[in-house]
């Protein structure tokens, strides 16, 4: 068995359990590149004898690893190093001519990270995949190993589409969702679907990783602010833009949820010009704590202008690379006789399992486990946030696994993202996932802006987001703690 490159030395005189001793050092090996993707870790049975600890105490350093995203499991092979790519982790490589995002500050390993992208997967029900997998490979006949439906399996696209319907009211049939391996590639699939050049308008701030790929397309791209309703269509009037980009739910990252009124605006703005498209990215759409679940925008589009585009892996876990995009039915034409050809980028023996999750109900029963769990976290963090008024507004909360601090004592993002680096916690700062005004991407404001790019002025409080997901609730009161210390 392949031992760690770097030997670990356990401390059983520190502050830190031994648990805590064997994920630090793992997951500080993993971000400093010592340990790469797909790189095999030694066996929890390994590792336990090697450091002579209990199997117990490695099990739960594992666990937590792996619902950080720095680990996966994987049935029957063991514990491998994951994909560590942060959404604010953006190269230093321009995106395009006189295009830019603002960088992140250097990266660190600390001791409490509030990250808005981890979820927790300590409660995942891995007897139950393994045995829906068992069973299924069992049953296997060549017909499971052909290449399959381009659009993806006819009996998963129906499960989708029920699901789809009963929980966030999308009309579609089966006929209309094509099945990809993450938003990455659906995306992609769309630019060939859309055409070339074609303007796109997104929210800002907004989802990094969209705006590269749209940029990668070599999209122009107009950059429309957010108000505490979503997306300002005022804003969005101004620009020729084709298609936007939008966040209805819950808008990452402000976590602002879209009222009906704003989204009737929108569907009209997208129903006054031929060939005009929404692109709803029902992000975060499950995690909901007060009130009756948002409605999708999709559901009120009479017009066939919304193409809803959804994934399992915040639902399920990172590693299920199954996504789903529901085109209306002109996209749909196009897709067959532009597109028709590209075969379908998810395993059919991978559908299968995911088909017969959702179907014997074992999805439904995870989700509301989680639901319960993730609220028990929100309810505690806003708890803990309790002492920081009124040196601190909160906003985005009741929905997602981030909540957004809004400071009210004039410091700069900058400074309280440093002051909580020194006691050993990370935060993540608004500015990380909004776009600078270039040349190469418009820039859309309240006033008129010469297209010389006259900057948007973005004076207003210093906003952080506090990520809860993958945090343990002992985590998340110590890390408050420290906050209130560093910030108060």
């Amino acid at each position: 068995m392949k031992e760690l490159p770097v030997h670990i030395q356990l401390h059983p005189e520190s502050d830190k359990t031994l648990y805590e001793q064997i994920y630090g050092h793992i997951r500080d090996e993993i971000r400093a590149g010592n340990l790469l993707r797909d790189e095999k870790l030694p066996s929890a049975r390994f590792l336990a004898e090697y450091l002579q600890v209990s199997r117990t105490t490695v099990d739960m350093a594992y666990e937590q690893l792996v619902s950080e995203g720095y680990v996966v499991s994987r049935p029957r092979k063991g514990y491998f190093v994951g994909a560590f790519e942060e959404l604010y982790a953006i190269s230093s490589r321009p995106a395009g001519k006189g295009n830019r995002v603002r960088q992140p500050e250097e990266q660190f390993a600390a001791r409490y990270d509030f990250s808005p992208t981890a979820i927790d997967m300590r409660y995942f029900p891995y007897a139950t995949w393994k045995k829906i997998t068992k069973n299924i490979l069992v049953d296997a006949n060549s017909k499971m190993f052909s290449l399959g439906e381009p659009q993806g399996d006819l009996e998963l696209r129906t499960t989708i589409c029920r699901y789809l319907h009963g929980s966030r009211g999308v009309n579609c049939g089966p006929e209309q969702i094509i099945i990809g391996a993450g938003n990455d590639y659906l995306l992609l699939l769309l630019e060939k679907i859309l055409g070339r050049s074609v303007h796109v308008a997104m929210e800002n701030p907004t989802y990094i990783r969209a705006y590269r790929i749209f940029r990668a397309c070599h999209y122009p791209v107009s950059l429309i602010p957010v108000d505490e309703n979503g997306i300002k269509v005022d804003c969005l009037r101004k620009t020729d833009a084709r298609v936007a980009y939008v966040m209805p739910s819950h808008q990452y990252p402000t976590g602002v949820s879209m009222p009906i009124g704003r989204r009737m605006e929108l569907l009209k703005w997208a129903s006054e010009e031929p060939d005009r498209y929404l692109i709803e990215d029902d992000y975060d759409s499950e995690f909901r704590y007060k009130g009756k679940p948002l409605p999708s925008l999709q559901a009120s589009d009479n017009g066939g202008r919304v193409v809803y585009i959804g994934t399992f892996s915040k639902a399920i876990a990172p590693a299920i690379r199954i996504s789903y995009m529901v085109l209306p039915y002109p996209l749909m034409e196009r897709y067959r006789s532009e597109c028709g050809f590209y075969s379908c980028t998810v395993s059919r023996i991978d559908q299968t399992i995911l088909n017969e999750f959702i179907q014997d109900g074992c999805f439904e029963r995870y989700l509301n486990k989680m639901r319960k769990r993730y609220k028990e976290k929100h309810d505690l963090l806003l708890n803990m946030l309790r002492p920081f008024e009124p040196n601190f507004w909160i906003s985005g909360s009741n929905a997602g696994l981030h909540v957004v601090l809004l400071d009210q004592r004039g410091r700069t993002e900058e400074e309280l993202a440093c002051l909580a680096k020194d006691k050993d916690v990370k935060v993540y700062r608004m500015q990380d996932f909004r776009m600078e005004d270039t040349d190469g991407a418009e820039q859309v404001s309240d006033r008129q802006q010469d297209r010389a790019g006259d900057k948007e002025k973005t004076d207003g409080p210093a906003m952080i987001i506090l990520g809860y997901g993958g945090m343990t609730p002992e985590e998340i009161t110590e890390g408050i703690g420290r906050l209130r210390d560093a910030w108060m």
